[in-house]
C-alpha cells in the first residue's frame, strides 16, 4: 500500500494531560514507518498561526511515552478568535497558509472539546485534519474513553483516600474538589472508586438540603465522618432554575462577610459548600482542590496503551489518506469518527448511567432525589 500522507503536521491544544506524550509518540513513530515526514508545531494553534515549528525525527519522539506533559507545549489559543497585540482576530486563514507553505498534507490535532471544534474550522477552510480525543474530563462526543481520564481518576482517588484517614481522625467532614466543569466523569468515577459519602457533578444539580440531611444521618448512625466528592462545575438546584429562566448561567462574585463586615473572599463551589454544610450541620468542614495535581505526571499504563493503539490508527488513516476525523474508542476498537459528530458537543454523564446506578446501591448521596 503507497502512503498517501507525505508530510503530517502535528499539534497539542487546550490543557495539558499525561498522554500527549505518548500520543505524540504513537503518532509520529508510525508515520515515520510508513515514510511521512513529522513537523510538530509548538503552542497549540498559537504556534501555527505564528508559524513554529520543530521536525520531529525518531530521536525527538524516543523515550517520551513514560513522560508527562507535551514536549511541544500546549495553549488555550483558538484561530477564530486569537489575542493579537491589543486586538483578538480571526486567524483561519493565517493558520492554513502556514500549514500550506509547511506542505503539510494533513495536520494531527491532540486535544479535547475546543480542540476538535478548532480543527473543524480548519477543515471548513479546506486544511485535511485528524483529531484525537484528549481530556481528563472524558467527555468528547464518540468515544468511550478519552486519554488522560484513566491517570486522572487515579489521582483523584488516591487523593480522597488520603483524606478518609484525617478525616477519620479529626471526625471532619472533608469537600474535595474535583476538574469537571460541564460533566462529571472524573468526580463520578473517582467518588465511587474513593468511596465517597456524597457526590455532586453538573448534570444532577444539588440541593444542599438533601447533602446535610445525608451528613446528619451518618452522624446519628455513628459514622463521625465524611468525604464530599465535588466537580468544579456542579450548581444548586436554584443556580439550575436560573440558568433555565435566563437560558445561561449569571457571572456574579460569590463573596461573603467576614465578621466585621469589611472582609470580601471570593468563593468556589467546593468552599461555598463547605461553609453551608459548617452552618446548617455544626460539622467541622474542610476543604481540599485537587487542581492541577490531576493533569500532571506520568501517564498510567492504561493510558499509555491507548495512546499509542489511538496514535498508530492515525499512522495507518494517513497512510490510507483517510482525513476529517476523530480517532475515537468504541467497543475497544480505535474508529475513525466523523468529525462533524464530534465538535461543539460535550458528552455528559446520563440520568441512567450504571456509574450512577453503583453509586446509589452504596449508599452514596447525589444531593437530590435520584431514583433509577
Amino acid at each position: 500500500m503507497s502512503n498517501k500522507t507525505k508530510c503530517v503536521g502535528i499539534l497539542t491544544s487546550g490543557g495539558d494531560c499525561p498522554g500527549l506524550n505518548a500520543a505524540i509518540r504513537g503518532v509520529a513513530k508510525s508515520a515515520m514507518a510508513n515514510g511521512s515526514r513529522v513537523v510538530g508545531f509548538l503552542d497549540g494553534f498559537r504556534g501555527l498561526v505564528e508559524n513554529r515549528t520543530m521536525v520531529l525525527e525518531d530521536r525527538n519522539v524516543s523515550g517520551i511515552l513514560t513522560n508527562g506533559g507535551t514536549i511541544l507545549g500546549t495553549s488555550r489559543d483558538k484561530p477564530r478568535k486569537m489575542p493579537m497585540g491589543d486586538q483578538i482576530l480571526d486567524v483561519t486563514d493565517i493558520a492554513v497558509a502556514n500549514a500550506q507553505r509547511n506542505h503539510i498534507d494533513c495536520l494531527v490535532c491532540l486535544g479535547g472539546n475546543g480542540t476538535q471544534k478548532n480543527a473543524m474550522d480548519l477543515c471548513k477552510k479546506g486544511l485535511n485534519v485528524i483529531t484525537l480525543p484528549k481530556t481528563i474530563d472524558n467527555d468528547v462526543a464518540e468515544t468511550d474513553i478519552t486519554f488522560g481520564f484513566d491517570t486522572a481518576i487515579e489521582i483523584a482517588t488516591d487523593a480522597i483516600d488520603k483524606l478518609h484517614t484525617t478525616a477519620t481522625s479529626h471526625h471532619r467532614v472533608i469537600v474535595c474538589e474535583i476538574m469537571g466543569n460541564k460533566a462529571g466523569w472524573l468526580t463520578l468515577g473517582a467518588g465511587i472508586a474513593g468511596g465517597a459519602d456524597v457526590i455532586l457533578i453538573p448534570e444532577l444539580p444539588y440541593k444542599i438540603e438533601s447533602i446535610v440531611d445525608h451528613l446528619l444521618a451518618r452522624r446519628r448512625h455513628q459514622k463521625r465522618f465524611s468525604i464530599v466528592a465535588v466537580a468544579e462545575g456542579a450548581i444548586s438546584q436554584k443556580e439550575a432554575d436560573e440558568i433555565k429562566e435566563n437560558g445561561k448561567k449569571k457571572k456574579k462574585k460569590k463573596t461573603y462577610m467576614d465578621d466585621d463586615g469589611t472582609y470580601l473572599v471570593e468563593e468556589t463551589t467546593s468552599t461555598k459548600i463547605a461553609r453551608k454544610i459548617t452552618q446548617a450541620c455544626g460539622i467541622d468542614t474542610r476543604v481540599t482542590r485537587l487542581g492541577h495535581v490531576q493533569r500532571g505526571g506520568s501517564p498510567s499504563a492504561s493510558d499509555r496503551l491507548l495512546c499509542t493503539r489511538l496514535g498508530t490508527k492515525v499512522g495507518q488513516l494517513l497512510a490510507e489518506g483517510v482525513y476529517n476525523v476523530m480517532v475515537g474508542v468504541k467497543n475497544d476498537k480505535c474508529v475513525p469518527v466523523d468529525l462533524e459528530k464530534v465538535a461543539g458537543i460535550t458528552r455528559k454523564v446520563p440520568s441512567d448511567h450504571e456509574w450512577l446506578k453503583t453509586a446509589l446501591l452504596v449508599d452514596t448521596n447525589m444531593g437530590c432525589e435520584l431514583k433509577i
